[in-house]
């Protein structure tokens, strides 16, 4: 059993609360837009990070983090992008790679909405995280916590952060 803090979509400012959420997860997976590299920092000296680049990161992220990551842990292929799109509405430039070697976990953040969907035609499941940082469209600031079971996710929890504009 191996477990996941996932977020998005921190613009640079990474909230306090992250820190006991992700208490006790093995890793913690930045989905990208990530914003300053002092948000890396912090993550990294929690937990080992696993990121990938946004739309918004500069140069120092983007030398830093790679666009794509694809991997495996207890047995579940994991591929994990910014702009990804969703279950029917892939990215343009993900849909025929993913139709072609389908994970069974896709993770992407940009719309900075929160979204668990199944994919029955492709066998996987989509997460977005939703946006954990105050500058955006959105709402309500959100991350995601699971745990990988024998090659597949279980036990999703989800974290309200607060309002976009309370911080």
């Amino acid at each position: 059993m191996f477990k996941i803090g996932l977020l998005s979509d921190t613009h640079g400012f990474l909230d306090p609360q992250l820190k006991e959420f992700f208490a006790d997860v093995d890793e913690i997976w930045h989905a990208g837009d990530i914003g300053a590299l002092s948000v890396c920092e912090t993550l990294s000296n929690w937990k080992p990070l696993i990121a990938v680049y946004g739309n918004i990161d500069g140069g120092e992220i983007r030398k830093s983090f790679p666009l794509n990551q694809r991997h495996i842990r207890e047995g579940l292929d994991i591929w994990m992008t910014h702009i990804g799109g969703y279950p029917g509405h892939y990215y343009p430039d993900i849909k025929a790679r993913i139709r072609n070697n389908p994970p069974g976990l896709f993770i992407s953040g940009h719309s900075h909405i929160l979204k668990v969907i199944p994919d029955p035609a492709l066998k996987l499941l989509h997460i977005n995280p939703g946006a954990a940082g105050k500058y955006g469209f959105h709402l309500v600031r959100t991350a995601v916590r699971f745990v990988i079971n024998s090659g597949r996710p279980e036990q999703l929890d989800i974290i309200e952060l607060g309002k976009r504009s309370e911080v």
